[in-house]
């Protein structure tokens, strides 16, 4: 993966004392509302301009961006204010257009990443450039999509390459529009540690009240930089209004942020135990979260147990689960007194779950 330590080298070149900010509206409006906001946002953290043009939704009659008239509002705010610019690409077609307003990074989006013929369409038309991708997550938790997104871009011999956590869609009803599925990135920049990473709170979030806590914890997490929305009317945008901050709101954001700057060995060792834990923090909520799925699943089963007069306690099937459990925890490097021990206390859980449920 020598090609990503090029890209690292394309950070590095900044002189950043803080991670790599990349900020703009959701999508290019008018050109009016592109300078406004590259203006606001030139004398912040951000050194890289983002708007959408291309706008690929869910379901038509949405708006889908202005198209390509929109590069030349981002070639024009990239000549008043000195700031890169970037947008998204899911084509060919979109790729010449880019390279001919000369976008500084193209950016790869989670429905494109899904498809290999589309991402090679687009390495494809990239191969000999010299321009920086950026490859998000694809919609669904499939890390072997997102390296295999990543690997075609490496074969196409393109040199500057990162990828972004924009996190993933669910069925399920939670906190965020997409869950961040912390554990994923983390293990593709266990995999690949040189491969920049960049999160992209605003679509994990979903809303702007969260967006601060996403980046705190990605930077915990040793992220190297952000991508963050923002509008000066966000309440007004034409897309994904509710996630959207202003350039006020993230120049302080990026202040209040806990940016570990110092180098030395004794820090280097702080920072990496810091990371660890962050680690450990992001899968102890997602056991408590998935044990609160569990107990709610417990309820449903109590109640139907109640509605056909069951007993609560079925040996057999506790047994079933128990000796399940030892076997896969095994295969883990668990030992079994630790299974026992954890599926008794979750086992004697759902009794009282179910207790409640026949008394109620």
């Amino acid at each position: 993966m020598e090609n990503s330590k090029k890209l690292r080298s394309w950070l590095d070149a900044f002189h950043l004392s803080h991670p790599l900010v990349i900020a703009g509206p959701c999508s290019a409006e008018t050109e009016e509302q592109v300078l406004k906001i590259a203006h606001q946002l030139k004398d912040t953290d951000a050194t890289v301009l983002r708007a959408g043009i291309w706008k690929p939704r869910t379901r038509p009659g949405n708006f889908e961006g202005v198209g390509a008239l929109g590069l030349k509002w981002l070639q024009k705010a990239k000549q008043e204010t000195g700031m890169l610019i970037t947008t998204e690409v899911a084509n060919a077609h979109h790729v010449d257009l880019a390279l001919q307003h000369d976008v500084d990074i193209l950016w790869v989006g989670a429905r494109t990443t899904v498809s290999p013929f589309m991402v090679q369409e687009i390495a494809d038309a990239l191969k000999g450039t010299d321009k920086t991708v950026l490859v998000k997550n694809p919609v669904n938790p499939d890390l072997a999509l997102w390296i295999g997104a990543v690997e075609r871009f490496y074969e196409a011999d393109i040199h500057n390459l990162g990828v972004i956590h924009r996190g993933f869609s669910t069925y399920e009803k939670t906190r965020y529009r997409n869950n961040p599925e912390w554990q994923i990135p983390i293990d593709l920049q266990n995999r690949f540690p040189d491969l920049p990473l960049i999160l992209d709170p605003s679509h994990i979030a979903g809303r702007r009240d969260i967006i601060f806590d996403l980046c705190q914890t990605a930077l915990d997490l040793n992220y190297d930089g952000l991508m963050i929305e923002t509008h000066y009317d966000p309440d007004n945008a034409w897309s994904d209004a509710k996630q959207q901050i202003t350039p006020q709101r993230l120049e302080q954001m990026t202040v209040d942020l806990r940016i570990r700057k110092e180098v030395g060995d004794a820090v280097e060792f702080k920072n990496r135990l810091n990371t660890l834990r962050t680690q450990i923090d992001v899968i102890d909520n997602q056991i408590v979260d998935m044990m609160g799925k569990r107990m709610k699943i417990a309820d449903a089963i109590g109640l139907l147990k109640k509605e056909n007069n069951v007993a609560i306690l079925q040996v057999k099937r506790w047994n079933e689960v128990l000796g399940r459990m030892i076997l896969e925890g095994e295969q883990n490097g668990l030992s079994e007194e630790f299974i026992l021990r954890m599926y008794k206390a979750i086992h004697q859980e759902s009794i009282s779950h179910q207790e409640k449920v026949y008394k109620s």
